[in-house]
């Protein structure tokens, strides 16, 4: 069995979604990683379009840590306020 399989076949439900029946912030996260995966990048954006910026984010963070960019806190920043306008939107979009 693939890691992928695995994946798809132990996915947790949202406990948010189902006490309040909206989605949460997250929701759509472990179906994007999933299509991720599978290299479906179209339908990986479409389950959660934060993914790929967070995703960005963390690879940033890491060769900000190991080689110290001179500007590298500051491009941190925009990217996190980039994904977070791309999580409030999307939840918003998915509550209409």
């Amino acid at each position: 069995m693939s890691v992928i399989t695995w994946l798809e076949n132990n996915m947790q439900p949202c406990p948010y979604k189902k006490y309040f029946g909206f989605d949460c912030f997250g929701c759509g996260m472990q179906r994007s990683v999933v299509a991720l995966l599978k290299g479906d990048v179209v339908t990986s954006f479409y389950f959660y379009p934060a993914l790929l910026p967070i995703l960005f984010m963390f690879l940033l963070l890491v060769a900000h840590l190991v080689f110290k960019f001179k500007h590298g806190a500051l491009l941190l920043k925009y990217n996190f306020f980039i994904v977070i306008v791309i999580v409030v939107v999307n939840f918003i979009y998915k509550l209409f």
